[in-house]
């Protein structure tokens, strides 16, 4: 069973805090070793953190070995209630300097809470005082994190991280995502209103619809995963950009599919027709937000395909 912290001795409160500072470097490590080739500057804040929980950890060893000789039992944060269940976001497949600095944050405030909170559980005079300090030091942690964030801006190396950070998202979730949901907004749409006009009848277009968009999804996640291994065009793991595009490619057929859950005919009619044009839209600004397209551009190119493909749906089911 997990003990609270006030059941905790000071043997006991320095083991965990040893623990405590040894997992937070080896973490700040391992984020820094993921993004040392995208984010140069923001991997030497990490080891400059890393460094700093490894003092932390020396100054804590020291101090038991002369309070409690050299064995150091171990005592995690999950043995002790109270701790967070830290989410273990160097794994993630996609890290993001935003999501870094979030972390840091959140790092650092629970160790000051705990170093605060722990002084209050020993009376012994230079443990409380490691401690106290620790705990002063663990609250200026997060403005030396700022402090390097400024430097970086002030130096450039902030924005060449913006920059590397927006081609390598345009590259990996942006572009499968657009081209999902161009093909599953247009290419769904003859068959949809060819078989609305061809049938008169909603229910039949919804199954149309929903099997055309399904099946594209499936399709187009296919060919995305399978283009290329992402280790020289950087566009990231196939799987992840399959799973993009499919869902996209879903989404985009069924936007103006749902439409004709409705009974009535006309009345689902006008509006799918009306998302089919808030899909255009959004596809427009897509392309003109990501991947720098003239707004009016993107918007003739989208729109004359989207509305001849509309046509030639229409043009089918009515013959």
């Amino acid at each position: 069973m997990a003990k609270t912290l006030k059941e905790l001795a000071a043997k006991e409160v320095l083991a965990l805090a040893i623990q405590s500072e040894e997992e937070d470097g080896r973490i700040y490590a391992d984020l820094a070793d993921r993004v040392r080739a995208d984010y140069p500057e923001t991997a030497k804040s990490l080891i400059t953190m890393r460094d700093e929980e490894d003092g932390h950890r020396h100054r804590l060893i020291e101090l038991f070995r002369q309070k409690f000789g050299e064995h150091i039992p171990l005592i995690r944060r999950q043995d002790v209630k109270g701790f967070l269940t830290r989410k273990p976001i160097w794994l993630n497949a996609v890290l993001t300097v935003p999501l870094i600095r979030r972390e840091i944050e959140s790092m650092e405030q629970e160790a000051c809470n705990f170093y605060t909170a722990a002084i209050a559980q020993t009376s012994d005079a230079a443990v409380r005082q490691l401690l106290g300090d620790l705990a002063a030091e663990e609250s200026k942690h997060y403005e030396i994190a700022e402090e390097m964030d400024e430097a970086q801006k002030k130096s450039g190396a902030r924005d060449a991280e913006d920059d590397s950070y927006r081609r390598k998202f345009v590259l990996q979730i942006i572009q499968p995502g657009l081209a999902g949901l161009m093909d599953g907004s247009v290419s769904t749409l003859a068959p949809v209103f060819a078989a609305a006009f061809a049938t008169r009848n909603s229910w039949d277009a919804f199954l149309v619809g929903i099997a055309a968009s399904v099946g594209a999804g499936i399709s187009m996640g296919f060919a995305e995963a399978m283009s290329d291994d992402g280790v020289l065009s950087g566009r990231g793991k196939p799987l992840a950009r399959g799973a993009v595009c499919g869902a996209m490619t879903t989404a985009g057929g069924i936007g103006h599919t749902v439409p004709f859950l409705i009974t009535n005919f006309n009345i689902a009619m006008l509006i799918a027709v009306i998302i089919v044009a808030i899909e255009l839209a959004v596809i427009a600004w897509i392309r003109h937000r990501y991947m720098d397209t003239p707004l009016l551009s993107a918007a003739f190119q989208v729109i004359v395909g989207g509305v001849l493909v509309f046509i030639v749906g229409i043009l089918i089911g009515s013959a």
